[in-house]
């Protein structure tokens, strides 16, 4: 490390040799991921390429946004990448459970069963099923939707045997890539083509839908390339290449888009209508950035997985092992090494370093939550991001880092504040 970058932040010759030694270790991982980076890149362009993206693509709309040539061009241009008949990208997604509440809604119907075949889904999901929250809100229970699922097994791999029994008459299987406040591994496309294989052969109707949200651009395919019929994500988070201000997509067959985009606006209209407010241009611009900044982020993930483990903490996944997301979780023991960590990652951020995180009671979880999210767009995680419910083992989930200077200095710092301790 140059030496001047350690005399700006004040790095011990302890922490300096130990980050030396982790970046060297995971030479052979930043091959890889920067392989992957440059096969999603090539077919992020060529999808720019095919789809004629023009200047005009930029203006946007306002009103009903009736023949918005952008808004079409995106759907376009998004479906290619994702391998997909059809996409639906909104901005007026706020957020990736959103765009996951308008996917359920548009394809269940009253009578319908869904199976979550990944455990129980991710906390801000529980009140959309009708897990939690009260009677009457308006969730999938409400409206008579079933729910059953399967619970992963004792390693965090997926019970094939249990998911083809579970989906016998099931409208939905639903799969989490991503392992939310848990300790699973987060689930490769392999893996993803497992669970599915395992699915229709329980059920060849049932329609496959995954949350992507953490995934996209992390391998060099999808889950639609092994058989899901729907992927959802958040355009805060990798596909929005840290440029997407707000937004979310739904990607898969034409006919499951056009339900979700009843639900969205109103049958009859669908996709037809909706101003997007000269939100195009950065839509695309994130799409178009979206490799290398997920590439930056997977290299500051790897980065600190080595980091921790030679200080001592589990890691999980560590620098080479095969990866399904983005995010890197460390159990760090005491909730006092949990908010070190977190006060060290808003340390590094470009914005909003000076503030300290506190733990809070956030809408959508069951235990207070602590935060470190010094970003340019509120709550991105593709920026760097650690946060975590206040509960045992005390680990902490980190993700992020839109370029690997700034991940790896945040990265550092948060081991700095660590140390201090």
């Amino acid at each position: 490390m140059n030496s001047k970058i350690t005399g700006l932040y004040g790095f011990s010759p302890e922490l300096t040799e130990m980050a030396e030694k982790a970046e060297k270790a995971c030479a052979k991982a930043f091959e890889r991921i920067d392989s992957i980076a440059e096969y999603n890149g090539a077919k992020v362009l060529k999808a720019f390429a095919d789809n004629k993206v023009s200047e005009p693509c930029f203006y946007g709309s306002t009103g009903y946004g009736y023949g918005d040539m952008g808004r079409e061009v995106i759907d376009k241009v998004f479906a290619q990448v994702l391998g997909t008949e059809d996409a639906l990208v909104r901005f007026n997604f706020v957020s990736g459970t959103h765009a996951l509440s308008v996917a359920l809604f548009g394809v269940l119907r009253t009578g319908d069963k869904m199976v979550a075949i990944t455990g129980k889904p991710y906390d801000t999901l529980e009140e959309v099923i009708g897990l939690s929250g009260k009677k009457g809100n308006g969730s999938l229970m409400d409206y008579g939707v079933e729910y059953a699922q399967v619970d992963l097994r004792e390693d965090g791999t997926a019970d094939l045997e249990g998911i083809t029994d579970a989906v016998k008459g099931a409208k939905v299987a639903y799969i989490q890539r991503s392992r939310g406040y848990s300790l699973r591994p987060a689930f490769t496309v392999e893996d993803i083509g497992r669970m599915i294989e395992a699915a229709r052969k329980g059920n060849p109707d049932v329609i496959i839908m995954v949350d992507n949200c953490y995934g996209e651009f992390v391998e060099e395919r999808e889950p639609s390339d092994v058989g899901a019929d729907l992927m959802i994500g958040s355009l805060i988070k990798n596909a929005g290449g840290g440029i997407a201000r707000t937004g979310g997509y739904i990607a898969g067959r034409a006919d499951l888009v056009e339900l979700c985009s009843y639900r969205l606006t109103c049958v009859g209209m669908g996709k037809e209508v909706g101003c997007t407010l000269g939100m195009n241009r950065e839509l695309l611009l994130g799409l178009f950035f979206a490799p290398d900044v997920v590439a930056a982020a997977i290299r500051t993930s790897a980065f600190a997985s080595e980091l921790f483990t030679m200080m001592g903490y589990e890691c999980s996944p560590r620098k080479d092992d095969p990866r399904g997301d983005i995010i890197t979780a460390v159990k760090l023991e005491t909730e006092e090494k949990l908010c070190a960590f977190c006060r060290g990652i808003q340390k590094g951020a470009p914005v909003d370093s000076f503030v300290t995180p506190e733990p809070w009671d956030m809408p959508g979880y069951s235990d207070q939550v602590i935060m470190a999210a010094g970003a340019f767009t509120n709550g991105a995680s593709i920026e760097l991001s650690a946060d975590a419910p206040l509960r045992e083992p005390y680990a902490v989930w980190m993700q992020g880092g839109i370029t690997y200077t700034s991940g790896k200095l945040g990265v550092m710092l948060a081991a700095k504040e660590m140390m201090n301790l």
